[in-house]
């Protein structure tokens, strides 16, 4: 049972709800647990082609819980959570906490979003502040309405680029940009979001759902499930190296695309001038994560 988010699946698309609207969906431990289960339930479900993470009510996140952030001030970590004091001590482990010790380069709070082998693509519906804001960033892709808000903030609570916003943002806008986003905390709303970059569609705020489930399906309708992740995996593992490596890995991934079910299956659709029919994942794929 889920008490902080919604989560459900309509085939080809799961959505993930941040479901506290009276707080404007402000950012707790409970959610973040949630949120990482729903993920892997999504991952592992057959039926679910891409994924929908977006908030309930009038806002998309308003990053942290206040009260979370007043008792961290005070110095009363364990009191933090949303899980009774004794239930936290208890639980409090590598377990309950994967982000605490982070192994690799996807294995922080946030970046494991980029290690699923699914499209994930947050549909921003209003205000993205605080720890949202690399929360969103870590998604795939970004779909905002003209409601759509974007604030940093952490220099006016005296904090810093948390949860590696330092690395994606400059990767998504570019350094002076992304340092003037940081160091001025200014509200930056859906229309300006999308000219600089940090969306990648900004829609109308009736059809910002369906529109992301359109996107979903037309993938299902068209796309080798496989041939999105292994892309994706492309992308994100290949920012950390030089382009001759990457180049390489590219040349042996297209090989080994030639002797797969779907790329027979992609050439012969497109010759019987029909829709392909592609296996779901999750099935094996050539290249580790």
């Amino acid at each position: 049972m889920y008490t902080d988010i919604l989560y459900e699946v309509d085939d080809p698309v799961a959505t993930i709800t941040l479901n506290r609207p009276d707080s404007l969906n402000a950012w707790t431990e409970a959610m973040d647990g949630q949120i990482r289960d729903a993920v892997s339930r999504a991952n592992a479900d057959r039926s679910v082609v891409g994924i929908i993470i977006t908030g309930a009510g009038r806002a998309f996140c308003a990053g942290a819980d206040m009260k979370m952030l007043d008792q961290l001030s005070s110095g009363d970590q364990d009191a933090a959570a949303e899980t009774p004091a004794k239930e936290r001590s208890e639980e409090r482990s590598e377990e309950r906490f994967p982000w605490a010790n982070p192994q690799g380069e996807f294995g922080g709070r946030f970046p494991y979003l980029m290690d699923t082998d699914k499209p994930i693509i947050a549909a921003i519906n209003g205000p993205v502040a605080g720890m949202a804001y690399p929360f969103s960033l870590c998604c795939d892709i970004r779909v905002a309405s003209p409601d759509a808000l974007f604030v940093v903030a952490f220099p006016e609570r005296g904090l810093i680029a948390e949860w590696g916003l330092s690395w994606m943002l400059p990767r998504l806008v570019g350094p002076a940009v992304a340092l003037d986003l940081l160091f001025s905390s200014r509200r930056v709303k859906g229309e300006e979001a999308h000219a600089l970059g940090l969306v990648n569609h900004l829609v109308d705020s009736d059809d910002l759902m369906a529109y992301c489930r359109r996107y979903i399906e037309r993938l299902a309708e068209s796309c080798s499930p496989s041939s999105l992740a292994i892309m994706k995996r492309q992308v994100y593992q290949q920012l950390h190296v030089g382009l001759g490596q990457a180049e390489a890995e590219s040349q042996r991934l297209m090989v080994e695309s030639f002797d797969r079910p779907d790329f027979a299956e992609g050439v012969r659709s497109f010759v019987e001038k029909r829709a392909p029919q592609f296996p779901r994942l999750p099935i094996e794929l050539p290249i580790e994560s």
